[in-house]
């Protein structure tokens, strides 16, 4: 049986080497165990037939020769005996064999297939290393001490060497950093490890994804570092392309940045001299015609100025630099100084600009006001640029409860409005509602773009709802962080009180009785004199636009003859309507109210009456009516330090023009050693120090000098920095520094002298 078992096997690897299946490695031979005991050998047969015969015959014997009967008759009994055994013994042997027989069968085939399973184990593992070789990856088992115990083929070849020749040795041997994980880290389980190794090939260098689990053996406490490395060179060499490519992007990009920095600083200052000589030309004798003239100059010197703007605020977006830098802020105060400081522009295109603040709104909240600002004025800049007739009305109310609701700007035009389409793509970079190149309207279309990342970096979310035709409505949301309530009573203040407002201005007038119905009062609105008469009765104010009014007062003398005889007349007055105040007064107005009107100012001139201490502090709190000046200080001693000539003239020029002495110097150093070489009795009273000059900047010249300060024991001299960079971040470095003020370029001269003249009287 053995011999046919080792025959079956030879065919069998016969084949395989044949073609039969994939050529085996040359294996020891495996001796098959016995399939069954041996027989007993045959041998007695003959001799158990020979004595069966020979008894007979002696029985046969003793009858003949007359031997006792008994003597053949045990014979022959024995013989038939010996006859009986012999047969049972033939019996129980054929029945031996055939159990024999089945035995072998079964054992032959038990070890078929037990040889036939080692045989598909081969195979299968043969199949499984050819696999991860045709896979490319490496695989290494690592002893306790990191050596070697199974490499692949692939390994192998990656380092030059026979596979059989790595038995036995450390990764380091080979050049391959690759530590062994201490056994602490599993002592209760595996531990899974994973690194990126280089590997220095003949090709060169290549990176591979070492992955290496650690096991110990619970039974033979054994342990074996099992790994498995796939290449990721070209990952490796992408990941440094990325990188360097990322490098140049962002080198590139800071580049770009401090160039759009550079050339719009650069910009700005020739853009100085343009708005500010433009603004002193137009305060001089000139004909209709030069005024067009230089009115246009000033115009399109703003219109550039603000697409500068425009480009450096993306820029700075764009490079992942822009900051917010939240501080307290009053969104009432902020929102009607962005209103009032774009009035002037809707009343030239004879449209109204009105604003209204909700009570509840928070007096305080922690937000970045430059941003904001620069939100707002994006979003009324452009309501007013789109709007030809009837006007922008400004709301801020405030939305959910307690501290952490959300304050919301609402701009409403009534201009041509957008489309669906228009709506999904205006807050795109460099969209416009019409980028036709017949478009009425220009600009770079960064502007929303530009508002939409600011509100998302404040935690907030900007929105437009348009009806083609029929305006659009910008709404902006801020969370209302740290919010602080007005101390001031904010109830129903005008309870009882009755308004009525007679003006073509349905924004303004609608802006203004909202104002008064949120504090408790009633309000009539009213766009003609006989729509006006229709309402007489009883009225504790009665608001008249000026634009509606003569300068002998006759339509308020009509209304007083219709039945408007006890509320007090108040007219509101367009910045060009300031000459005319003294001549409504004596028609028998008791006061003024300012367009666009502010809340608070309404509040106090309807609360206060026709009080003239109360006239006079209203009028005084706006900087677009008639400021008072009587206070002024005049024939200050100032000392400007600026490096631009044309900048220089035009400070000099405005503050000469409003009474004061000026000197000027070219550069920082300069400064100082006019300040500081000047006697007591020839002290300047303010100094406008430049940002940027040569020799010695603004800053190094303010620290000088105030060090100079404390060690002479004087008091400081008011030093205002002039500079074309008007971010938070700046002025608040330039306060730092020991600055008093900062003035934007392009200077504005009302501002410039406002502003040196309050640093004096301070």
């Amino acid at each position: 049986m053995t011999a046919v078992l080792g025959e079956d096997r030879r065919v069998r690897e016969a084949s395989h080497a044949s073609g039969g299946g994939p050529a085996a490695p040359a294996r020891s031979h495996i001796a098959a165990p016995p399939l069954a005991p041996e027989l007993p050998p045959k041998r007695f047969r003959p001799f158990a037939y020979a004595t069966l015969i020979a008894v007979v015959m002696l029985a046969g014997i003793a009858r003949l020769t007359g031997a006792p009967v008994f003597i053949s008759v045990c014979l022959l009994a024995t013989a038939a005996a010996g006859l009986l055994v012999l047969l049972r013994s033939f019996r129980a042997e054929r029945e031996t064999a055939s159990i024999i027989d089945e035995r072998v069968a079964r054992s032959r085939a038990e070890i078929e297939t037990l040889a036939d399973q080692m045989w598909e184990l081969q195979e299968s593992e043969e199949r499984f290393h050819g696999l991860i070789d045709a896979l490319g990856d490496l695989v290494v088992h690592r002893d306790r001490e990191g050596r070697i115990v199974y490499a692949n083929k692939v390994f192998a070849e990656l380092i030059g060497a026979d596979a059989r020749d790595l038995y036995g040795q450390a990764l380091s041997e080979l050049g391959i950093e690759v530590g062994i994980v201490p056994d602490a880290a599993f002592s209760d389980g595996e531990c899974l490890s994973s690194t990126d190794v280089a590997i220095q090939a003949p090709g060169g260098t290549r990176w591979f994804s070492w992955i290496e689990l650690s096991v110990r053996d619970k039974a033979s406490k054994s342990v074996s570092h099992r790994a498995i490395a796939r290449d990721i060179t070209a990952r490796k060499r992408a990941e440094t392309a990325l990188i360097n490519a990322r490098e140049r992007a962002e080198f590139a990009s800071q580049a770009k940045s401090r160039f759009l920095a550079t050339v719009s600083h650069e910009i700005r200052t020739p853009m100085n001299g343009i708005m500010g000589m433009a603004r002193l030309l137009a305060d001089t004798n000139l004909s209709p015609e030069q005024r067009t003239y230089v009115g246009a100059v000033s115009t399109s010197a703003s219109a550039l100025l603000a697409l500068i703007e425009d480009l450096l605020d993306y820029s700075k977006i764009e490079a992942g630099r822009f900051e917010p830098e939240p501080q307290p802020m009053s969104p009432r105060e902020l929102t009607e100084n962005v209103v009032e400081l774009l009035a002037a522009r809707a009343f030239a295109k004879n449209i109204g600009l009105g604003c209204h603040v909700a009570p509840d709104v928070p007096h305080m909240i922690t937000a970045d006001p430059g941003r904001v600002r620069q939100v707002l004025l994006n979003l009324i800049g452009n309501a007013i640029k789109f709007t030809d007739a009837g006007g922008v009305l400004v709301t801020v109310t405030r939305s959910g409860a307690g501290r952490s609701g959300m304050i919301r700007f609402n701009v409403a035009d009534t201009g041509p409005g957008l489309r669906e389409t228009d709506i999904e793509r205006i807050f795109e970079e460099f969209e416009q509602a019409d980028g036709t190149s017949t478009r009425a309207h220009g600009g770079a279309g960064l502007g929303l773009a530009i508002s939409k990342r600011i509100v998302k970096s404040m935690g907030g979310s900007i929105s437009v709802a348009s009806e083609y035709g029929a305006g659009s409505e910008f709404t902006f949301e801020i969370p209302a962080a740290a919010a602080t309530e007005s101390q001031q009573a904010r109830g129903a203040v005008l309870s009882g009180h009755h308004a009525v407002i007679l003006s073509r201005n349905a924004v303004e007038a609608k802006a203004i009785a909202c104002t008064v119905r949120a504090h408790g009062g009633t309000v009539d609105i009213a766009a003609t004199v006989e729509q006006t008469t229709a309402l007489a009765g009883r009225c504790d104010a009665l608001l008249v636009d000026a634009a509606l009014e003569a300068g002998d007062g006759r339509v308020l003398k009509r209304l007083r003859q219709a039945g408007f005889t006890a509320g007090e007349a108040i007219t509101l007055i367009a910045p060009t309507d300031r000459g005319m105040l003294g001549e409504f007064r004596a028609s028998g107005y008791a006061t003024f109210l300012a367009r666009p009107v502010r809340g608070e100012t309404l509040l106090r001139v309807l609360l206060a009456g026709a009080a003239p201490a109360a006239q006079a502090q209203t009028a005084a709190s706006k900087a677009s009516s008639l400021p008072a000046r009587n206070a002024k200080p005049l024939g200050l001693s100032i000392l400007i330090a600026e490096d631009n000539d044309i900048n220089a003239m035009l400070a000099r020029a405005t503050l000469q023009k409003a009474g004061h002495r000026v000197e000027i110097v070219g550069n920082g150093k300069a400064a100082v050693e006019a300040v500081t070489g000047a006697g007591p009795k020839h002290r300047y009273d303010v100094v406008l120090m430049d940002l940027h000059m040569p020799v010695m900047d603004g800053l190094d010249a303010i620290a000088v000098i105030r060090r100079h300060e404390e060690e002479m024991g004087v008091a400081p001299v008011p030093i205002m920095v002039l500079s074309a960079d008007n971010q938070e971040k700046t002025r608040h470095a330039v306060l730092a520094h020991g600055a008093s003020g900062f003035v934007t370029k392009p200077l504005d001269p009302e501002a410039l002298v406002e502003a040196v003249e309050e640093q004096a009287a301070a």
